[in-house]
């Protein structure tokens, strides 16, 4: 069982944004989403953190709208991605664990983002308060916290568990999940044609079984009030705000 870091470093990385279905793509869903959520700069200079940033699929929509943003993500192969798409757009990219995001900014954040599956990705439900308390300590006064993940707390069962994720003439991807009391074990299987020969390569790792209620309960005793709804592609989304100055 490969650790998180060295899954995507290794694996998923060099396929990321084609699982995305391209970059323009994932690009014109990131400011679709962002659209949704009414994100937009309601002050000169409003700075957006974007945790587990990937190649940009928020970070460069954000950017765009006009927020300077900071991208925070374990992979150096994706950030180099992001950078390449950013051009001259106000993004700082930093290679970091998202618990040590509060190292990366010099004050007070605007909107915040955890999305895509990032959250499960961390250790424990103990790394998931810690995350929940610093975002808190983050954001300005009625700033913004949005979190997707999914909802792995019900398990499938039999062949539900084989999932295909992507596939085109060249490539074919699905994964296997494996069931425990916390966590899910994720095996990734990517099928590749070289010339007339096709390879596989297999790699896993492991996520937390996070139930919705429990993170939002979490949030909510971080000092945000929160709003649970349903996110893209079956993903759970949380709005979660600081409280407004008086």
């Amino acid at each position: 069982m490969d650790s998180v870091s060295s899954h995507y470093e290794s694996f998923l990385a060099p396929v990321y944004s084609w699982m995305a279905g391209g970059a323009a793509a994932a690009f014109a869903q990131g400011d679709a989403e962002l659209d949704s959520l009414r994100l937009t700069p309601l002050r000169a200079g409003a700075v957006a953190l974007d945790l587990g940033s990937g190649f940009g699929m928020h970070s460069i929509p954000l950017a765009r709208k006009g927020f300077s943003v900071i991208a925070v993500d374990s992979s150096a192969a994706l950030l180099r991605e992001l950078r390449g798409h950013a051009g001259v757009l106000p993004i700082q990219t930093v290679e970091a664990d998202l618990l040590d995001f509060p190292q990366c900014i010099a004050g007070p954040a605007d909107v915040i983002l955890c999305m895509g599956d990032t959250l499960t990705h961390l250790a424990s439900r103990q790394a998931i308060k810690s995350l929940c308390e610093q975002v808190a300590a983050a954001l300005m006064p009625g700033g913004t916290f949005v979190l997707t993940f999914r909802d792995y707390s019900t398990p499938m069962i039999r062949e539900s568990r084989f999932i295909p994720v992507k596939s085109d003439a060249d490539r074919v991807f699905t994964c296997f999940l494996e069931y425990a009391n916390e966590h899910v074990d994720v095996y990734d299987l990517l099928h590749e044609r070289q010339g007339s020969q096709w390879t596989q390569r297999v790699s896993g790792y492991r996520k937390l079984r996070l139930p919705p209620d429990w993170v939002s309960a979490t949030l909510r005793n971080a000092g945000l009030q929160v709003t649970q709804e349903a996110g893209l592609s079956g993903m759970v989304r949380l709005l979660a705000r600081a409280t407004a100055s008086s």
